[in-house]
């Protein structure tokens, strides 16, 4: 017979994501989106309109949003 492998503690995962965000400056938010802003990131040409249910690609539209608004750059 193996050995029993620990099963890895979930909460302990999330929280050392948590504080490696914070060492890293970030923040994790979530956010609600009407569909009108999605659209304003699709006339902007920030999203393409075939991707505006895609999560993801939602996220990268704001993120590209938001450097250009802020004026900030950043590695992430």
């Amino acid at each position: 017979m193996k050995p029993r492998q620990p099963m890895p503690n979930l909460a302990a995962e999330r929280m050392r994501r948590h504080r490696q965000r914070q060492r890293n400056g970030l923040r994790c938010l979530t956010i609600e989106l009407y569909e009108t802003e999605v659209d304003a990131l699709i006339q902007k040409g920030l999203l393409k309109q075939e991707t505006r249910k895609d999560s993801f690609a939602i996220i990268e539209a704001l993120y590209e949003h938001l450097n250009h608004t802020l004026g900030l750059c950043c590695d992430a």
